[in-house]
């Protein structure tokens, strides 16, 4: 875990959209919750369950290296992702961001993040 003042640094230069090559390092209930990823920060990543598709079978597995984006980051002290592959993504990904992110696409590169 870092300090509050670590994180804030870090925070500071992720911008929406980039994309990190990480590795999943947990998938703790598949289907459930989503999977942890290491992108080689000293703060994890995690890509939540709505992101992924439906089948847990098509999530990357533990090992699994691949790429990702940042989706989000707040004051909790992880990086929310999303993966670029869309065979890692829900089936109705672009139906999904209309409903729940419709800005995502000038957010890329954007330094925006929740408060905190």
């Amino acid at each position: 875990m870092v300090t509050d003042v670590e994180w804030a640094r870090i925070r500071r230069g992720l911008r929406f959209g980039q994309v990190f090559e990480g590795t999943v390092v947990n998938v703790p209930r598949p289907g459930a919750i989503g999977i942890f990823v290491d992108i080689g920060l000293s703060v994890g990543g995690f890509v939540d369950v709505l992101l992924l598709p439906e089948r847990s079978e098509d999530w990357p597995a533990e090992g699994t290296v691949a790429e990702f984006e940042i989706w989000w980051a707040d004051s909790r002290q992880q990086i929310r992702l999303k993966p670029s592959a869309s065979r890692y993504l829900r089936h109705d990904f672009t139906d999904f961001v209309e409903r729940f992110r419709p800005g995502w696409s000038s957010d890329v590169g954007h330094p925006r993040f929740g408060p905190g």
